[in-house]
């Protein structure tokens, strides 16, 4: 009896990669774009990144300390993440008091209800994020002019953003070839100088940390290109058949939450799908979705929404599209 074999659940190789690990290469990722956000936003991004991240910190501890009885876990760096994706996706002149409630939102509500990290079916930033765009409008949609790093924190001045204008104008009877006219070149937004949230307002700190991701392995291609490839090819068909009623894709790109949501949020492990395939599929609904929204929705940016809508198809996904088994017989004929 002594020569008895312990048989257990699968995985039964391990890498040498960690949660912690694979988070800290997303905080790195995320690095260019913070550095960015306080050169343009001055104080107000530090402050609220900071808020963010220690309510995200504080709410998960307490949680697990008090509530759940768990061992804590701050320390694997996923409230770290949850907390500076929630601040990338706010104003940089929001309320403290908006940011903590955010937070609370984002870790008691939409990730330790249900049971913590790997069991959490929406990402818990952008649920974070939506609840607080519903309850306080105003304030998620008062969006700070970049001014540089001098810039004040409750004192920013506000503008609409290129998505809002073009939105907006349209809604109006405004030809699009005037509102062009009116918002960032796209060099100016692929630099980031643009009003927006935090996180997304310069594509080239977003695209540094796509490339470091793929050079680490954290994330593969396959969620963020198919996000972008899909809106670039609708956007292009709708820009062909009316230019003077639809952006052209360059800027449904560059304007707006995509790359932030395509590179750091659609590819959320827990919140993803499994397997190459079904990241396109799941990719491309994104894209698809984010462009309804976007030219048919009340709302003027829609990536949020695509994302938690995706999120919910993807245990199905995992389900259903899943690659052969190993020793699998396959038919002929």
């Amino acid at each position: 009896m002594s020569n008895l074999l312990n048989v257990s659940p699968s995985p039964h190789v391990h890498g040498k990669e960690s949660t912690q690990k694979l988070m800290l290469n997303v905080v790195i990722a995320l690095i260019p774009a913070f550095i960015t956000s306080v050169f343009y936003f001055g104080i107000g991004a530090i402050i609220v990144t900071a808020t963010s991240v220690a309510s995200c910190l504080i709410f998960e501890y307490l949680i697990q300390r008090f509530v759940l009885k768990k061992p804590i876990s701050i320390t694997d760096g996923s409230a770290l993440v949850t907390g500076i994706l929630l601040a990338f996706n706010l104003p940089s002149n929001i309320p403290v008091l908006i940011v903590i409630i955010g937070s609370f939102i984002s870790i008691a509500v939409a990730k330790m209800t249900f049971g913590g990290l790997g069991n959490n079916p929406f990402n818990p930033a952008l649920v974070g994020r939506v609840f607080m765009l519903i309850s306080f409008p105003v304030q998620m949609t008062s969006w700070p002019v970049p001014k540089g790093l001098g810039t004040g924190y409750l004192d920013a001045v506000t503008g609409a953003t290129p998505l809002a204008i073009i939105k907006e104008g349209l809604k109006n009877g405004e030809p699009l070839s005037k509102l062009m006219q009116m918002i960032p070149t796209p060099s100016q937004m692929f630099l980031g100088d643009m009003g927006g949230s935090m996180g997304e307002v310069a594509a080239v700190a977003l695209l540094i940390g796509f490339i470091y991701l793929l050079y680490k392995k954290v994330i593969t291609w396959h969620i963020p290109v198919s996000i972008v490839a899909t809106m670039a090819v609708f956007t292009t068909i709708l820009w062909l058949v009316n230019p003077e009623k639809n952006a052209d894709p360059m800027f449904h790109i560059l304007a707006g939450g995509v790359l932030l949501g395509a590179i750091f949020m659609a590819t959320d492990y827990v919140t993803s799908p499994m397997v190459p395939r079904a990241m396109l599929i799941y990719g491309c609904g994104i894209g698809i979705i984010t462009v309804i929204i976007r030219v048919y929705g009340a709302y003027p940016e829609g990536v949020s929404f695509a994302i938690l809508i995706m999120n919910a198809f993807v245990p199905l996904m995992n389900a259903y599209i899943k690659p052969k088994r190993f020793g699998e017989e396959v038919k002929n004929g």
